[in-house]
């Protein structure tokens, strides 16, 4: 087993030490070079003296996607342009995005927890990593490429998009890692099967999947289909980008942290109350090695839960559970909470439908209306067409028995739901239009 035995495997109390270490010393960085926090710590009545012991994180200010859009473009770097290497931006589809910077050793780190995850996840220097995670402002691609590259394996910089060319250069390459999305994996074996190649016969071992919340029926479907073991991967652009969390091959039970790196917090959604481990809610994250871009308490609106119990693989460092959401995108329906990934739980469950789905929300007068659009799969297609209706009718009551909502299901044809080179949408909400 190869990993950073002097972090990954280190007594708490020793990591703990470390780490309130690193938060004085970044506290105080931000404290004078970042006039925003410098006025949220002063609203707060702190200051970074404050901060004797990590229990003290908590009397610091949350900071929100909100904060950095409002300080937009280069309003929260700790370091003058001259410093800053890189920058990456999320998309802005729902606003001005935000953007982060990287100085040039925030970029060697970053490499070196990228190649630190894959090497948790199965990845050594004889391998060939395909990357078809997104090049570009996205911070996925890059994120990846440099671990890899830091790890010594060879990289296929393949990027998302143009599948069947993909499908080929697997077959003709031979990688043996793949990293993307999870919905974009199973994209790539739908295709594959098209053009004649069975994953049976490729050389994958092992695939690192994130970017999107997926469930454990959803990694049974992609390493039965692509015949690899699947990992799952965490981060977001405003903690570093992809490295902040992942799972390793041996457990394959919750996702480790890089504690040496980030501090990490659930706290409960509405009221920003500290939770204790092993109760679900919001991750909370401090960066504490981040030179040109830090940040305090970010609230990331993804809810997960925090386990501390080492690992049978070796590592020390606490799990994160599985991504169960965002709790900017759950869905309330008629009094009832709903994430996508518990009705893809329960369309996959039955083993009859594809892995390809989406949720469309409606206001019908004062009512929302669920509808869940589910693709069913070659095999049944026939038969679906003769008992469409008996076949939508027992779905709906498997999920209404199971979750407790009721909808409307509506099975479509194979390839009915639009495929994604990136990240599924899932989600039609008409109640925003």
């Amino acid at each position: 087993m190869i990993f950073n035995e002097e972090f990954e495997t280190m007594p708490r109390e020793a990591l703990e030490a470390i780490q309130l270490r690193r938060l004085q010393a970044t506290a105080a960085r931000v404290y004078n070079t970042v006039p925003f926090y410098r006025r949220r710590f002063e609203e707060a009545g702190v200051s970074p003296d404050s901060i004797r012991t990590l229990a003290d994180l908590q009397r610091l200010p949350f900071t929100t996607k909100a904060d950095l859009r409002d300080n937009y473009p280069f309003g929260m770097f700790a370091v003058p342009m001259d410093s800053v290497t890189r920058i990456h931006a999320s998309s802005g589809t729902t606003g001005k995005p935000t953007v982060v910077g990287y100085t040039a050793r925030d970029v060697q780190t970053w490499a070196e927890l990228m190649a630190r995850s894959l090497m948790a996840a199965g990845a050594r220097k004889d391998d060939i990593v395909h990357n078809a995670y997104g090049y570009g402002l996205f911070t996925g691609g890059l994120g990846v490429h440099y671990g890899a590259e830091r790890l010594g394996a060879s990289v296929i910089p393949i990027s998302g998009g143009n599948t069947r060319r993909q499908v080929m250069i697997m077959k003709d390459f031979g990688p043996t890692i793949l990293t993307c999305t999870p919905s974009y994996a199973l994209h790539l074996a739908e295709v594959a099967h098209e053009m004649g190649v069975s994953f049976q016969e490729l050389k994958f071992k092992a695939g690192i999947f994130g970017a999107e919340p997926w469930s454990e029926t959803m990694r049974r479907e992609i390493e039965r289909t692509l015949n690899l073991k699947a990992m799952d991967i965490y981060g977001l652009s405003e903690v570093m980008g992809p490295g902040v969390a992942v799972e390793c091959i041996e457990a394959q039970n919750g996702l480790h942290l890089f504690e040496d790196h980030f501090i990490a917090e659930i706290i409960h959604p509405k009221t920003g109350a500290p939770q204790p481990y092993g109760t679900p809610g919001e991750l909370v994250f401090t960066s504490i090695t981040k030179e040109a871009f830090p940040v305090i308490r970010y609230r990331t609106r993804d809810l997960s839960v925090l386990h501390p119990e080492p690992c049978r693989c070796g590592r020390t460092l606490a799990r994160m559970g599985r991504i169960q959401g965002r709790s900017d995108d759950m869905l309330i329906i008629r009094g009832v909470n709903v994430f996508p990934s518990q009705i893809e739980s329960v369309i996959m469950e039955s083993g009859r439908f594809e892995p390809h789905y989406q949720l469309v929300v409606d206001r019908i007068g004062t009512l929302d209306q669920l509808t869940v659009r589910v693709e069913v799969n070659e095999a049944m297609f026939s038969d679906a067409i003769k008992n469409l209706q008996s076949i939508e009718r027992e779905l709906e009551r498997t999920i209404r028995e199971t979750l407790g909502v009721t909808t409307r299901v509506k099975l479509v044809e194979p390839k009915g739901i639009q495929r994604s080179e990136g990240k599924a949408v899932r989600v039609i909400d008409n109640r925003k239009l």
